[in-house]
């Protein structure tokens, strides 16, 4: 079920805005492990849900600091944890079943903690302590004496731009996929008695990308899951009030349901021909996203299908975008030279794009709507030839 824009986006108040997932009651996770300095303080463990932070047990800590919580493990997409302590809260992730160990102690946990089990929970530390070193740092600056109030907006607003750039560029652009990259959207700062996001589509719109980005990701590995859902709506929503808003003032009226825009992974490689060629440039077409290694055994045979389907749907709207990881550029030319549709060549060698879209095993196919939305990734795809059918 899709929620609206802005009550999505005020769940970003408690930090990290996470749909309910299904999981099955069978398997549990656990966590453990020793916060001292805190006899007789109540450690709560808390689910990061979409309506706020919600209670799922409790510890009165003793003089050693031990505790031990389980939960059911989630089963269609990592879920999202808080430990707290009053105000001194350890943000991590869930991924299945799995035992994660926390020592810290109090009242400096928040900042000064180990953790060891999940895959992304040494980054959600990393970027949690880039939050409270942002926060400390706007801190700074509102209650700097000498500056107007819109030199301190002014700072501010810099200081959060230069963060979201960093974090784009270091953590969510690199892995998409990854459950800190969630966790890094939903991130913020007080600003005197306002809570501000640093990823916000409606302050920004190109903070939309980032949104798809992960969300594009999550579809793949998740599909269907409640939390790439609320991703998509957040950029999509954004959007659709940019134009509605452009629109407006320029005396033009739009219909809202109208208002659609890219909502995948874009890709931008040199073609066999030297042009430049833009995945998203094929919007209105149903795209084939093919990796391919033309090197690799089976190939001519896996062309050859792909001819077929090409020649057969191609004048009814299909275009093929096929990613060649091949190290040899002189090979692959030679290779694609005689092809009809779109060749590119990931040049980095190792794979970037085919990262981006866990690609981990090729050939491996990706099945894109006229609207740019991945909507079959490979775990969905039975049936190449029918499954492309069906969107033209």
């Amino acid at each position: 079920m899709k929620r609206q824009f802005f009550s999505i986006l005020s769940a970003a108040t408690v930090l990290l805005a996470a749909a309910g997932i299904t999981a099955c009651q069978g398997n549990q996770f656990k966590i453990e492990g020793n916060i001292t300095d805190a006899q007789d303080s109540v450690l709560y463990l808390e689910n990061m849900a979409l309506d706020g932070p919600q209670k799922v047990d409790s510890a009165t800590l003793a003089a050693d600091g031990s505790f031990a919580f389980s939960q059911a493990a989630p089963t269609e997409a990592p879920e999202f944890y808080r430990l707290r302590i009053g105000q001194q809260i350890i943000n991590f992730a869930v991924d299945s079943v799995e035992t994660i160990t926390v020592k810290a102690a109090y009242p400096t946990m928040a900042s000064d903690y180990t953790i060891e089990g999940g895959e992304s929970n040494a980054t959600i530390k990393q970027l949690a302590i880039m939050q409270q070193q942002l926060q400390a740092r706007a801190r700074q600056v509102v209650y700097a004496p000498d500056l107007s109030a819109k030199a301190v907006g002014d700072s501010v607003l810099s200081m959060v731009n230069a963060y979201k750039q960093q974090v784009m560029n270091d953590f969510i652009y690199k892995e998409p996929m990854k459950a800190s990259s969630y966790f890094a959207l939903f991130q913020g700062i007080i600003v005197g008695n306002s809570y501000m996001m640093i990823f916000d589509p409606r302050r920004d719109i190109d903070d939309s990308k980032p949104f798809s980005a992960v969300a594009t990701s999550w579809d793949i590995l998740y599909p269907k899951s409640l939390r790439g859902e609320n991703l998509h709506n957040i950029a999509i929503e954004a959007m659709k009030t940019k134009r509605i808003v452009q629109a407006e003032s320029e005396g033009l009226t739009i219909d809202a349901d109208k208002v659609k825009e890219a909502d995948i992974i874009d890709i931008v490689l040199t073609d066999n021909k030297g042009v430049t060629r833009r995945l998203t440039d094929l919007k209105g077409k149903v795209v084939l996203l093919d990796f391919h290694i033309f090197g690799a055994e089976g190939s001519a045979a896996r062309i050859l299908a792909l001819r077929e389907l090409y020649n057969k749907y191609h004048d009814r709207g299909l275009e093929i975008y096929q990613v060649s990881l091949d190290e040899d550029d002189h090979f692959w030319k030679t290779q694609t030279a005689a092809l009809p549709w779109i060749s590119v060549r990931d040049a980095a060698g190792s794979g970037t794009q085919a990262y981006l879209y866990q690609a981990q095993s090729l050939p491996i196919d990706y099945i894109v709507s006229r609207d740019n939305i991945v909507v079959k990734g490979p775990r969905q795809i039975k049936d190449l030839e029918s499954d492309i059918a069906s969107q033209l």
